[in-house]
């Protein structure tokens, strides 16, 4: 195991412990005009203290998305539910957008993604979209993925999208009391474009490192990058209860969206941390395969 895995252990190690605008809308383009469907009354079950967003504001996300499809103009809008506790069960999850009058069942895909159509009653009765789940046990985000990408990669241009589109939709469920008020402040569409720019991504499975790829350029991305940036700032066992990354952190990293030098088209590719244990095992069974027998 060589040196940079080593360090990459221990961060898992740390990260067990714990746990125990460029891209602003230009007033000149064009939105188009949305179509909206009527809402239907739905019975739903109440919860108390569910998870709960503003469906004015995800909409809000939507026609975003609408305005700056350059920067992914291949992909679509979905939205995805992860989970913030150990105990969360991410199956068979009710999603519904609900009203004052009325409310409608969302279809959700079996990777927790969903889309929304509009609703204008939802709209003018400033719905909310609520999981059959608590709040703090989940959070959000925007899922924009452009087709025909290489396995294990991510296209730089649709995170810069998802970012946008996040903020707008304000999709991110906790900051640190009092501090995070003052975030939700300073935080906007400009600030996915900022050089330093803390909005956590997820990958699919734990991660061992990110490469930027664009053309014959690559670039490993700094530890600091990964694992929410643990190794250059600490979080305590209470400040992490405040970071929707709480039970994935070992799979969150950074992007570089607010950096000219990485065009939308360059690549992110991911290795995970059980690619090198496979490598092991595979490595180990060819070899014992080569053994000969007594």
């Amino acid at each position: 195991m060589n040196t940079s895995r080593l360090f990459s252990a221990a961060i898992q190690l740390a990260i067990v412990v714990i746990s125990g605008n460029a891209y602003a809308a230009d007033p000149q383009e064009k939105t188009r005009a949305p179509a909206t469907t009527a809402l239907p009354p739905v019975e739903v079950s109440a919860l108390r203290d569910p998870v709960e967003k503003s469906y004015r504001k995800i909409v809000r996300g939507m026609d975003l998305f609408e305005q700056k499809r350059s920067l992914a103009p291949n992909a679509s809008l979905r939205f995805k539910l992860l989970p913030r506790s150990r105990t969360t069960n991410m199956e068979a999850i009710a999603l519904s957008i609900v009203s004052d009058s009325a409310a409608i069942p969302v279809s959700l895909a079996a990777d927790n993604t969903f889309a929304l159509e509009r609703y204008q009653r939802a709209l003018d009765e400033n719905a909310v979209v609520t999981p059959s789940r608590k709040a703090r046990s989940m959070t959000w985000r925007a899922d924009i993925r452009t087709p025909g990408l290489p396995p294990n990669t991510r296209r730089l241009g649709d995170l810069r999208l998802e970012c946008l589109v996040g903020e707008e939709a304000e999709l991110i469920s906790d900051f640190l009391p009092f501090f995070g008020d003052i975030a939700k402040l300073l935080r906007g569409r400009d600030y996915c474009n900022q050089r330093q720019v803390q909005y956590l991504f997820f990958a699919e499975r734990p991660l061992f490192s990110v490469t930027l790829v664009f053309g014959s350029r690559r670039e490993v991305m700094s530890v600091d990058q990964l694992y929410a940036g643990i190794s250059r700032n600490p979080m305590t066992r209470s400040e992490l209860q405040h970071c929707d990354c709480e039970v994935l952190i070992d799979r969150t990293y950074y992007a570089p969206l607010g950096d000219p030098g990485w065009p939308d088209d360059t690549l992110l590719e991911f290795e995970y941390m059980d690619d090198g244990v496979a490598a092991v095992a595979n490595d180990s069974r060819a070899a014992a395969s080569r053994k000969p027998s007594r």
